[in-house]
């Protein structure tokens, strides 16, 4: 055992467990501590796939502790809200260290979505920890982003020849319309469709939800055919599921 808080995030991509790197694999067989989150009955289906994860790739016997995580206000500012949300999250991951790991040392790790460098704040939360005498060393293993699974399941590349490509957010996008001298956009985290606002002429799109998993979806096509089918898909998948994990990737044909 480590003899001082070291933290693990560890990238599992979009839930598959063939998604795990050999390094990912390696990080979770030596750690001492590995929590994995609950977010309610109606997501009970995101801590089975960490629990199957742990499954099939722990040999050795590291403690694993589920916990309930903190639920964001939905009222109030944003920025203040997610903040506040954070603290909670990073008091509640603290708890659970000092409770399972004698003096509050040792090798934690947490199963990350995707991969922890892209809009995923588990970061931002470790830098909030405490380790005794000093912070904890944090240590990221990457994984499969969901752009990533998303271009590979339709096959497509990501950028058009020697093109930049643009990755924002639901929320900025039905904010601010399409981004200025962006031919590619790629969309995360869009819980109301934010592509029903935009001009959808010569405008085409390749969407995914539940990326990698067996209940994965895929449509693509000409925004102005396909955006209404995809809206309604998508909420016939949220209500089946409980959730939706989902991304798209947008492209603006040049005049």
């Amino acid at each position: 055992m480590a003899d001082t808080l070291e933290l693990h995030l560890v990238g599992i991509g979009t839930g598959n467990p063939d998604h795990l790197t050999l390094a990912a694999i390696e990080t979770l067989n030596r750690a001492d501590l590995i929590l994995l989150p609950r977010k309610g009955e109606d997501k009970a289906d995101l801590v089975d796939l960490r629990r199957e994860i742990c499954a099939r790739v722990l040999s050795a016997a590291a403690q694993v502790v589920e916990f309930d995580l903190p639920v964001r206000a939905s009222d109030g500012d944003y920025l203040a809200t997610v903040a506040d949300w954070h603290d909670a999250i990073a008091a509640a991951w603290q708890r659970h260290i000092a409770a399972h790991l004698p003096g509050g040392t040792g090798r934690v790790a947490l199963l990350i979505w995707g991969d922890p460098s892209l809009y995923d704040s588990s970061l931002r939360i470790a830098a909030r920890l405490t380790g005794g005498a000093e912070a904890p060393r944090v240590s990221v293993v990457p994984g499969i982003t969901s752009v990533q699974a998303l271009t590979a399941a339709h096959a497509i590349p990501l950028n058009d020849l020697a093109a930049p490509v643009l990755i924002t957010t639901g929320r900025r996008l039905r904010e601010r319309g399409w981004p200025a001298d962006a031919d590619t956009v790629v969309v995360m985290l869009d819980g109301g469709c934010a592509f029903q606002t935009l001009d959808t002429q010569g405008v085409h799109i390749w969407w995914g939800a539940y990326l990698g998993l067996p209940q994965q979806r895929l449509m693509e096509g000409p925004l102005e055919v396909v955006a209404a089918e995809i809206v309604r898909q998508r909420a016939l998948l949220r209500a089946r599921h409980g959730w939706i994990m989902d991304v798209y990737l947008m492209r603006r044909r040049v005049a």
